[in-house]
């Protein structure tokens, strides 16, 4: 893989290389989930997308860090902010970006998961960034490919670029984040953004309080026994609100529902729905975020999507920055480390 040039991009004055200690934090060749990352390597992340957002307010927002470098994004979802993040992540870093969409390529005819991955290694990929519709497809693509792999979402499991830009947007407007009250209401059964966050936002010391009908909670969360980290259940959506720093409402996933789950969406918006007298529960000037797309009217209301409080812009632009400080920092690490080392996920 060609080498990369750092003194195109820079942190203030200073050129983002060896001095400025991101990569004595960061060992990841994949970023597959944020289970098990630590907050120094959340901090190095942040940090480095700070230079990111730099790079993008520039005149003309491109440098050639990643040039001879090639990210292939391969979805086998329907996606508009996440793919169009990363295809411009890439392009901006000056990287040479492929897009495969399943329904046009050999998947399309049988083609297997793993055979996919191989043959796109194969032309050349550096970094895949994969979305799939099936949880733990992109753990079996990095165990077979020795290109580094981004989940761009899989199942219901994980969804971490998602995740560290909603963290981003939250610092940018907070500060800190440990201590603060973060609330995730709606489909958290369904939703993989709301298990990232939790890591995340564990990890960096938030207090979490997820709210949904209670068919809409993973079983075993909130007791300490389950999979997740710990958090606090919250069935009523008025006590929930009361202080909240940061409302994150989630997408009414009815595409991946197969059962009742609620008695109709008017039921479910009378109950659950962010609106104007509901967020005046929470602390004022209180975050409202939503990772997209919003289905206005049912799980928040038009006047609070499109207010003053309202992030879900900033989010989308955040995402970039983001995006480009993954493909930078795993990327660096694949190179430090050689094609053949197999780094942790």
């Amino acid at each position: 893989m060609t080498s990369i040039r750092t003194p195109e991009i820079r942190m203030g004055d200073a050129p983002l290389t060896e001095t400025t200690g991101d990569e004595q934090e960061w060992r990841r060749r994949h970023l597959l989930d944020l289970d098990d990352y630590s907050v120094d390597e959340l901090e190095a992340l942040m940090r480095t997308t700070d230079t990111m957002k730099e790079v993008l307010s520039r005149e003309v927002p491109r440098v050639p860090a990643l040039r001879g470098t090639t990210v292939v994004t391969l979805f086998y979802e329907n996606s508009t902010r996440t793919r169009a993040s990363f295809e411009l992540a890439g392009k901006v870093l000056g990287a040479d970006v492929i897009n495969v969409s399943a329904s046009g390529s050999s998947v399309s005819k049988g083609e297997s998961l793993v055979d996919t991955v191989k043959t796109l290694r194969a032309i050349g990929a550096d970094v895949l960034v994969m979305r799939h519709n099936r949880s733990g497809a992109p753990y079996l693509a990095a165990r077979h490919a020795d290109c580094s792999v981004v989940n761009a979402g899989d199942g219901l499991h994980a969804h971490p670029t998602q995740a560290l830009l909603d963290l981003y947007t939250m610092r940018s407007h907070l500060g800190e984040v440990r201590g603060k009250r973060v609330v995730i209401v709606g489909d958290v059964l369904h939703s993989r953004v709301a298990r990232s966050n939790m890591w995340s936002l564990n990890a960096m010391g938030a207090e979490i309080v997820l709210c949904a009908p209670p068919t809409l909670i993973p079983a075993g969360i909130g007791s300490g026994e389950g999979v997740l980290p710990p958090v606090r259940i919250e069935t009523d959506l008025d006590r929930a609100m009361e202080g909240a720093d940061v409302v994150m409402a989630l997408r009414m996933q009815t595409e991946r529902m197969h059962g009742g789950f609620v008695p109709g969406m008017r039921e479910y918006s009378r109950l659950y729905q962010v609106n104007g007298e509901r967020l005046a529960r929470a602390k004022p000037n209180a975050l409202v975020m939503h990772p997209g797309p919003m289905n206005e009217g049912v799980e928040i209301s038009h006047e609070v999507a499109h207010g003053l409080q309202s992030r879900v812009e900033e989010q989308v632009t955040n995402g970039v920055a983001v995006r480009m400080a993954v493909l930078w920092l795993i990327t660096r690490t694949a190179k430090g480390t050689g094609r053949a080392a197999k780094g942790a996920a």
